[in-house]
């Protein structure tokens, strides 16, 4: 098999590769989506869901059985500080919805980004509760003073309290939302007024629909469902398709660890707000019924004396999978950005990129200098193929008699090549090396560009204005292609027709795979196509001198 061939399997396979993955992911069952509503336009949907039970979510086979009955509003209050506007409602004091004003939605550019919501058939809140029968759960009714809550110029914090009283225990909920964060910090005072002891397990959990994020690109589909991290199980992550059918497996008890929804650029979480908090913590997901779907954790059991008081603390994280805010919120939480099965290479890849973008402040600009840099490092290797590719190049004319003599006796033609190879010292394969190296750096950037939100929606210049889209006038790919049929040209030329063929037709094929590819990842291989043709053009001006040089010397 000659190198001209290979380059074009390797070729081939790689986009195969990367479209079949892409299809697979996108033709994954979903689990079936069953939305009623009441006269008044809003969902019904299972009320009475069996509340988490301490204990009982570590036997298999648990059924959660629930009624029907409408997600009731109370009073609203409405928060809008200056990265986020968010609603609690009292019924159930839950966070029924965050917009997340620095980002866009995929599909609308001139809406603000939402992430939890109070929608038919799309509910997304942060809830929490006491199991155990004594204390509030996310059905209590809470009080609270509805409104706006604004954080105004100079205030760095703000909160909003929430009461109710059950079984004569007063219980104080407060939110407390803080400037430039997505962070919001959650404090629960119980105070016992009773005569008897009250007790409950603290729970924190997410209800989220089954669906995947509006606007999701068929050919970029990516994860969407719960996440857990414990020291025992590390990452895992569970398919609402498993939760469905009772069919999860994950650590289920742990002494640390957290509780995420993740979805393609976004996460919301539970976390503790001490890092060395050490209490035993038991992990659940449930089918709630109407394509919904609950994931969270359970806390050991607090008892209050008469006349005694106590509080627990929890954080939600709910915003981008920003990188740097993320990994310092909690232990693993950096893992919910996806960098696929080359998160080994794609991390270092995306710390050395972000580096570079600090300075130069255009992601477009740090992907071209950091295409740079790659081809410097891998320059050496590179260049001993491009020594090959030019030696066969120069060996062309030889080739094509061989290819005249021998006819359709692909034996002795394969023979004849070997000898001139070996005659000449030529590695045939030693072409093959600057598309080897490419691939797994090129699979890398890929699903940094997928994964790091901190690319979504970041223009580069000119009619590129979000690099992890395809560019919507095709003119990149399209000089891509212009690239790669003179990468073909300055390469050696098959004596076979239909290799011939074959390698002019890869760079149409390569760049209408790549209309559906993001710009930056089209930028970023356009730059290595400009770079590889000057040095494979340098690299044979070398090779032509140096034959014609030792003709003019043998005459």
């Amino acid at each position: 098999m000659d190198t001209q061939r290979i380059i074009a399997f390797i070729i081939f396979s790689f986009s195969t590769l990367l479209l079949w993955e892409s299809w697979q992911s996108y033709n994954n069952p979903q689990p079936t989506i069953e939305v009623q509503a009441s006269k008044d336009n809003q969902q019904v949907a299972p009320a009475n869901a069996e509340l988490p039970q301490p204990g009982q979510i570590l036997k298999p086979g648990t059924t959660v059985l629930s009624d029907s009955g409408q997600i009731a509003r109370g009073a609203r209050a409405r928060i809008i500080t200056d990265v986020i506007d968010a609603e609690i409602d009292g019924n159930g004091g839950d966070l029924r919805k965050v917009v997340l004003s620095r980002y866009r939605q995929n599909d609308a550019a001139d809406q603000p980004f939402v992430l939890l919501e109070e929608r038919p058939g799309r509910n997304y809140f942060a809830q929490m509760g006491f199991v155990g029968g004594t204390l509030p759960t996310h059905k209590t009714v809470f009080e609270l003073v509805p409104g706006e809550y604004r954080l105004k110029d100079g205030q760095n914090e703000l909160k909003v309290v929430l009461k109710a009283s059950v079984n004569n225990a007063e219980v104080l909920r407060t939110y407390k939302f803080q400037r430039g964060s997505y962070v919001v910090d959650v404090e629960t005072q119980i105070l016992n007024r009773s005569g008897a002891v009250v007790e409950g397990f603290p729970y924190y959990q997410i209800l989220r629909h089954g669906q995947p994020p509006e606007g999701e690109s068929a050919l970029m589909h990516t994860f969407t469902g719960p996440a857990f991290y414990t020291d025992i199980g590390k990452f895992q992550k569970v398919t609402f398709e498993d939760i469905s059918k009772g069919k999860t497996d994950f650590v289920k008890e742990s002494k640390d660890g957290w509780i995420g929804l993740v979805q393609h650029h976004f996460v919301s979480a539970w976390v503790t707000t001490d890092p060395a908090d050490a209490s035993q913590r038991e992990f659940y997901t449930r089918a709630i019924g109407d394509n919904e779907y609950s994931a969270g954790m359970i806390f050991p059991a607090i008892k209050l004396n008469p006349g005694e008081e106590k509080t627990v603390s929890m954080r939600l994280y709910a915003g981008p999978q920003e990188l740097e805010k993320i990994k310092s919120l909690a232990l693993g939480l950096d893992l919910v950005v996806d960098y696929g099965w080359l998160t080994i290479l794609a991390y270092p890849i995306f710390i050395l990129l972000n580096w570079i973008n600090k300075l130069v402040i255009n992601w477009g600009v740090s992907i071209i200098l950091l295409t740079v840099l790659i081809k410097l490092v891998f320059y050496p290797l590179s260049a001993a193929g491009y020594k090959s590719m030019a030696k066969m190049r120069k060996l062309a004319p030889r080739l094509q008699n061989l290819k005249e003599r021998y006819g359709d006796d692909r034996q002795k033609l394969h023979e004849g090549m070997m000898k001139i190879y070996q005659e000449e010292k030529i590695n045939p394969m030693g072409g093959c090396l600057p598309i080897l190296v490419q691939i797994p750096v090129f699979i890398a950037l890929y699903w940094v560009l997928m994964g790091a939100v901190e690319l979504r929606q970041a223009p580069f210049a000119l009619w590129i204005q979000d690099l992890s889209k395809p560019d919507p006038y095709y003119v990149l790919p399209v000089i891509m292609a212009i690239t790669s049929f003179i990468q073909v040209k300055l390469s050696p030329a098959s004596p076979d027709p239909v290799q011939q063929k074959v390698m002019m037709a890869m760079p149409v094929i390569f760049s209408v795979m790549f209309l559906f590819f993001p710009a930056g990842l089209v930028l970023y291989w356009l730059v290595n196509n400009v770079l590889s043709i000057l040095q494979q053009w340098r690299i044979n001006k070398i090779i032509e001198a140096g034959g014609k040089a030792a003709n003019d010397a043998k005459h």
